[in-house]
């Protein structure tokens, strides 16, 4: 029971920021653009419906896993005008079961770090099932004025929520790698189902 609550505990602190950075903007388009503010709500809707419903059972299809992350990433494109993004994936994942919202947290961290104002940005994410192995990537571009050193500690509460979840989830069955580049930040994740 405690473990049920701890892994609770640390799904709920990945999402807020994600929530409010789109509400936010939601209210900004009010003004300039309504059509694309309904869309944002739409597409808000339908991440809340996945949050509050499927992400309560303990495993979620990968598929509906890469359609949340598809729907957070349209939102992000409806916001910034220089912002691209692919999510590709290898291998059959209909019937492939993970914990939900595990890859939240890098797509938000994703999105955060790769804004720019002036260049184009983009976030290219990669799911590759081998077997009973799923393969995830996730590569963002870094401003031009990225610091290295704002990054760790801003970057490690999120990093640290998601290191404990996998401890919690997959014991021994996971390796996680994160590269910090010159103009790229990258996340790779091994799973053992």
């Amino acid at each position: 029971e405690n473990l049920h609550a701890e892994l609770e505990q640390l799904k709920n602190q990945i999402t807020p920021h994600f929530l409010f950075n789109t509400l936010n903007n939601a209210n900004v388009l009010t003004q300039k653009d309504p059509d694309k503010a309904s869309e944002v709500l739409v597409r808000l809707s339908s991440i809340l419906r996945y949050q509050l419903y499927d992400s309560a059972r303990s495993q979620v299809l990968l598929s509906a896993e890469i359609r949340f992350l598809n729907d957070m990433l349209n939102l992000e494109k409806i916001r910034r005008n220089n912002f691209i993004f692919t999510i590709g994936n290898e291998g059959n994942q209909e019937d492939f079961l993970v914990a939900p919202m595990l890859f939240t947290n890098f797509v938000e961290n994703a999105v955060k770090y790769s804004s720019d104002i002036e260049a184009e940005t983009f976030i290219d994410i990669n799911f590759r099932k081998e077997g009973k192995v799923l393969y995830f990537s996730c590569v963002n571009s870094l401003p031009a004025n990225f610091k290295r050193e704002n990054d760790s500690a801003s970057r490690g509460i999120g990093l640290n929520n998601v290191k404990r979840r996998l401890e919690l989830i997959y014991p021994n069955r996971y390796e996680l790698k994160n590269e910090l580049h010159s103009k790229t930040y990258e996340i790779n994740l091994k799973l053992l189902l």
